[in-house]
């Protein structure tokens, strides 16, 4: 195992305006901490045009197009194997690798689940392996293009290639940025959901929690609106990104489906051995008038209801590390914390652990996911009531988007503040944990306050 074979310093490059400039490649990847931050926001990247395809498609593993006989996260592990790399320790940590997305219904890989209704269709996953990566530092400034040669495995191939295809980016990082075009919608949003609806399927999870059957389930409302032949999805991410930047955003232009993320929560990382889990269970909106927004974090930091639906979560959590860590390891250092973002007020608490003896990023997946942060407790129970309340497949909502890196290096997010954008339609969900103590009222309020800011970006 050696580490990437050519790095290159690229000075104070622009994330975004490297991720413009290199978006007529295919498969752009741009995971981006618009909000930076000192430990969460420090890093962003950009990739495309990779040298495979890892895609699973109605449960069936495939690998440039062809099928893998594997479960899909053994065989995502056997071809991550192949390309192992050590890493180097200055750079950011992303520096090659398979990256894309889980979409929600990959659950359906790990667990004998109904499935949902279908009416716009995406593959279960897709993670594009980059052998090209353009890191950014946002606390030095320094951005590094990384090339590591893969899929070569000759040892003077691999650096042939690493040093072509290196010059191959430099000299498309040397053209300007395309030119940003209009992001408008033709119609107007439409949702699953009415507010009477949503406050019966809040009665129904209630109804669900006091007759013993779970303590807590997420139910969200999915909105739709048509959108213009020309419609720029970058553009738009653009706005989005300024509007609601966050921490674990990401933009994705695969093929007929573009996604635009700005999500602030961490689902699950794993970085030499370490792994964290970051649930986000209880939001407020925020104020511009700086005393009530003050007001407005306290009374949430006081909340009996958002308190007990995040320490539910947090218990989920701790008992899906605890397969895949050594014992006594899983700890939460932080427990419903307050985190404050462009429109909301969170709480959210660490879980951390240490992965046991021959585990690896792709276990840590199968013991997680989907997050219990946006399904429920009991997770398999609420995610049945989730369908049968719902009644519409999530697509890539409360899936997970980020990267699983040669070296065992893994982060990635929970798909929330994320938008699909395909077949002229823009497509998003938002929702909220129910709990006993949920009023249905409030509970609808709060999913058109984490929806205000995506309105906000179609509309600037």
């Amino acid at each position: 195992m050696r580490p990437p074979i050519h790095l290159e310093h690229l000075g104070g490059l622009d994330a975004f305006t490297c991720a413009r400039t290199l978006s007529h490649l295919p498969d752009l990847l741009f995971l981006d901490s618009a909000r930076h931050h000192p430990g969460l926001g420090r890093s962003s990247f950009v990739a495309a045009d990779p040298f495979g395809r890892f895609v699973v498609q109605d449960g069936r593993a495939l690998w440039n197009g062809d099928p893998l006989p594997q479960p899909p996260l053994s065989a995502l592990r056997s071809l991550l194997d192949r390309y192992r790399q050590s890493r180097v320790d200055r750079l950011p940590p992303f520096q090659g690798g398979a990256a894309g997305y889980l979409a929600y219904d990959f659950r359906h890989t790990l667990e004998r689940l109904t499935p949902a209704p279908v009416d716009v269709s995406c593959p279960e996953a897709v993670l594009p392996f980059y052998d090209v990566v353009v890191s950014f530092d946002h606390r030095s400034g320094d951005a590094w293009l990384i090339s590591t040669g893969w899929p070569e495995q000759d040892p003077d191939r691999r650096q042939k290639r690493a040093a072509a295809r290196a010059r191959y980016f430099r000299r498309l990082l040397g053209h300007a940025p395309r030119p940003l075009r209009d992001c408008d919608l033709v119609s107007p949003w439409t949702s699953n959901f009415s507010a009477s609806g949503y406050g019966e399927a809040v009665t129904a999870v209630i109804d669900s929690i006091l007759a013993g059957d779970i303590f807590q389930a997420n139910i969200a409302q999915r909105f739709t609106a048509r959108v213009s032949n020309e419609f720029d999805a970058l553009a738009f991410y653009d706005r989005l990104r300024h509007v609601n930047p966050a921490t674990f955003g990401a933009f994705l232009a695969f093929g007929e489906t573009t996604i635009a993320s700005s999500s602030p929560e961490r689902f699950v990382k794993v970085d030499r051995g370490d792994v964290e889990t970051r649930p986000i269970k209880g939001t407020a909106a925020r104020s511009s008038e700086q005393r009530r927004d003050q007001n407005l974090a306290e009374v949430l930091l006081r909340s009996e209801k958002d308190r007990a639906e995040n320490l539910m979560i947090v218990d989920l959590l701790r008992n899906d590390l605890s397969r895949v860590c050594k014992p006594h390891t899983v700890l939460t250092p932080v427990l419903c914390g307050l985190e404050s973002y462009a429109a909301v007020h969170h709480l959210v608490s660490v879980v951390e652990g240490q992965l046991d003896s021959g585990f690896t990023a792709t276990d840590v997946m199968a013991a997680c996911f989907p997050g219990g942060s946006i399904t429920g407790a009991p997770k398999i129970r609420a995610m049945e009531i989730i369908t049968q309340i719902e009644r519409c497949a999530r697509q890539v909502y409360c899936g997970s988007i980020g990267y699983f890196g040669f070296d065992g290096t893994t982060d990635t997010n929970i798909a929330i503040r994320t938008v699909m954008l395909k077949d002229r339609s823009a497509v998003f969900h938002a929702g909220g944990g129910i709990t006993a103590l949920s009023e249905p009222r409030a509970e609808y309020e709060e999913t058109l306050t984490k929806a205000q800011r995506i309105f906000a970006a179609f509309e600037a």
